[in-house]
């Protein structure tokens, strides 16, 4: 037996190639077309022969476009808008003001606590539930990713009244509730700690809300931009780590000083590519980017008391901006001695980030609603979902 027919299905292979390649090409439907207006043609009148091409135009087009059934857009909707609504319970329960008695007596520290997890679970299954029918892949990945989280986080959850069902939903025991240390609620949902518990569900809330198409295909503008500032944001991070960087030079009297005008243009480099990465992320459904994504965006969070003393600071929406007289008066060794560490642990992800989308547009395994090949093919997610 030939070693190619043994592992490739003999011929199958060839005829797929060959079909694939006919249908790119149009000659498969031109071939349908005219095999169906031939046999109307002997059998029916002109009339019917249009009403054939109209129907065959129609089932074409239905292959290239599929339509959303009404169960899956409600879906869609719901989790569109739960996904929000979720996020606020997140924030609620990260509030110093939930922890503490209302001003008036009318509710203890507990009852708030009580309350606002109550809210939580149930906004969480209403996303999780949305979530299983949807066909937002962009969306239900982030979801998915969430959910592992929570999974991971079973055993300290169930210690402050939420269990964590076999579908993946949660259950709230209000009795375990009121009994539970608020204290160990607020450090699970901490804001202040990047790795909470609290604060990952808010991240990968935070991607699936701005994530915005409904197909499983890649968008390969985006795909190339997201590489392209990945891999610059990389490079930036890794020359401000280098020694190389802040090699001293003679300015006009000899004095031996800091190429102080350099370093910010690399620092304002690094700025505009960490934005523009997360700028052109927003799409890709990959987890592995999104990940990746998601720990730059903790570690960036963690140090921006030092990054300030830089001039460099992140607004609500994870925003950088650099401040040039700031930054131009800090001392380039401490600015150095910084980016050794944070920046060289940035660049890890950020080379990740690149790796998974480089990854993306080389296996290619499918087509996008638009008959065009897909470079990344539908999008693949835990057993939760």
């Amino acid at each position: 037996m030939n070693v190619n027919q043994s592992f490739f299905g003999g011929t199958g292979n060839t005829n797929f190639f060959a079909d694939y390649a006919s249908i790119r090409s149009g000659s498969y439907r031109k071939l349908l077309k005219a095999y169906y207006g031939k046999n109307n043609s002997d059998t029916a009148s002109s009339a019917t022969k249009s009403n054939s091409s109209n129907v065959l135009d129609r089932i074409l087009e239905e292959k290239k476009n599929p339509k959303v059934s009404k169960q899956a857009s409600e879906a869609n909707s719901k989790l569109t808008s739960a996904i929000p609504s979720l996020a606020s319970t997140v924030k609620t329960l990260q509030k110093d003001a939930t922890y503490t008695a209302s001003e008036d007596g009318s509710k203890s520290a507990q009852d708030k606590v009580v309350s606002a997890l109550k809210a939580y679970v149930t906004e969480y299954n209403d996303v999780v539930s949305a979530a299983k029918k949807s066909t937002l892949s962009n969306k239900t990945s982030h979801v998915a990713s969430m959910m592992k989280s929570t999974a991971a986080n079973a055993d300290k959850l169930k210690e402050i009244g939420i269990s964590v069902n076999a579908n993946g939903t949660l259950q709230f025991i209000e009795g375990q509730a009121k009994k539970a240390d608020i204290s160990k609620v607020q450090d699970l949902f901490s804001s202040e700690n990047s790795m909470s518990y609290g604060s990952t569900v808010l991240s990968r809330l935070q991607f699936a809300g701005t994530a915005t198409s409904t197909s499983s295909s890649t968008n390969k503008e985006d795909t190339v931009n997201t590489v392209s500032s990945a891999a610059s944001f990389k490079a930036d991070s890794k020359t401000l780590a280098s020694d190389e960087l802040y090699e001293k030079v003679k300015d006009e009297n000899g004095k031996e000083t800091y190429d102080i005008d350099k370093i910010f243009s690399t620092a304002k480099s690094f700025v505009n590519n960490y934005n523009a990465m997360f700028d052109a992320a927003k799409s890709s459904t990959n987890s592995g980017v999104a990940t990746n994504l998601s720990y730059i965006k903790q570690k960036t969070e963690k140090n921006k008391e030092a990054l300030a003393q830089f001039g460099i600071t992140l607004d609500a929406n994870n925003k950088m901006k650099i401040d040039e007289d700031t930054f131009k008066k800090a001392d380039m060794s401490n600015v150095q001695k910084f980016f050794k560490d944070y920046g060289s642990s940035v660049a890890t992800n950020a080379s990740l980030v690149d790796h998974y989308l480089t990854s993306m547009a080389k296996n290619a395994n499918g087509y996008t609603s638009a008959g065009t090949y897909n470079v990344q093919g539908a999008s693949k997610f835990n057993d939760f979902i």
